[in-house]
């Protein structure tokens, strides 16, 4: 796989592709760990099953997840 990156995109395109799939990895384990963490209620089970489904799900999730921390620290702090 690596080869056909590096045959495709050269040395710092294959680098650079690789990086990126494995940060999307990254952050969609810790969606899916995020996901897993949440209370008990009837849409656990559903977001589990589209984060494994839809990969971008997770990605998204923790995002917004971020963002609403980020707003409740700033809601704190007045």
């Amino acid at each position: 796989m690596l080869q056909t990156f590096y045959n495709s995109f050269g040395f710092l395109g294959s680098i650079s592709i690789s990086f990126l799939i494995f940060i999307c990895f990254i952050f969609w384990l810790a969606g899916v760990a995020g996901i897993t963490q949440l209370k008990n209620d009837r849409t656990k089970p559903v977001k589990l099953f589209f984060s494994v489904l839809f990969p971008p799900y997770p990605i998204i999730w923790i995002f917004w997840d971020m963002y609403t921390q980020s707003q409740l620290m700033k809601e704190d702090q007045l």
